[in-house]
Order: C-alpha cells, then sequence, then structure tokens
C-alpha cells in the first residue's frame, strides 16, 4: 500500500528566496519549478542517495489547517556528519529548534528552524548509512 517516501514540501512567502537559501544549503539547484503570476510558487530538489524530494511551496497554498495547528511531524533527513550539517545550516538564519539528542548507539537527532518557518530534523543513523553505502 504505502511505497517509499516521494516529496516533502514545507512553505515560504519568498519561494525565490527560499530556493536560493536551499540550493546553497543542498549544493544542489532546482531540478524542478513551477511559475505562477511571473514568480515561483513551487521548487523542488533531489537530495540524498535516493534523491528523494524536498520541495518548496509558496504559502498562499498552504492548507487552512496548517500542519502546525494538528502538531506537524518533524520529518528527519539523514546526514553523514549531525554536528557539521546543524552548524552549517545555522550560521545562514536557521536556529537550532532542538538540540542534538542520542537515542542509543549510532542514533542522533537534532532539528532547525528554516527562516521561512519550517522545522527541518537531521539524523544521524549508522544503519541507514550503511544501508545507503551499499546501494552505492
Amino acid at each position: 500500500m504505502l511505497r517509499g517516501l516521494t516529496t516533502i514540501n514545507r512553505y515560504a512567502d519568498d519561494v525565490a528566496a527560499a530556493r536560493t537559501w536551499y540550493a546553497e544549503m543542498l549544493g544542489v539547484g532546482a531540478h524542478f519549478a513551477r511559475q505562477d503570476d511571473d514568480r515561483p510558487s513551487c521548487v523542488e530538489f533531489r537530495t540524498g542517495g535516493f534523491e528523494h524530494e524536498f520541495g518548496i511551496v509558496d504559502s498562499r497554498f498552504a492548507p487552512h489547517d496548517t500542519a502546525a495547528e494538528r502538531g506537524d511531524p518533524t520529518t528527519y533527513r539523514a546526514v553523514d556528519d549531525l554536528d557539521g550539517n546543524l552548524r552549517r545550516l545555522a550560521s545562514p538564519g536557521a536556529e537550532v529548534h532542538r538540540e542534538p539528542a542520542e537515542h542509543g548507539p549510532g542514533f542522533v537527532t537534532a532539528s532547525v528552524t528554516d527562516r521561512f518557518g519550517n522545522v527541518l530534523g537531521l539524523r544521524y543513523n549508522e544503519r541507514y548509512l550503511r544501508v545507503a553505502n551499499e546501494r552505492a
């Protein structure tokens, strides 16, 4: 019934600024952009070894019953270096949302709030990295 992760969407009032910020942070440009009224309304990036999509959508398209009102679950992205990525994201305008927390050997999470108000989870997971490296 449920297959793999496809796209995680977050929202921004200024999609063009978000595209620039994320391209710099991710080290890759958006592979897709939709224009609406001469401005981007949605951009998507392919990230990680499985090329999952990370999308930024114009805030005007956010549902009225926003995820924040329902207790938005944090989506975690795998990273090789949690502390390094946390510092890198926090330096150009994001803020640490949750400090690193170890949940057992080889499993650490943290999160940041980007400058557009979205929470991004970071997760160092030795098992995930081992499986990803075996598939590479």
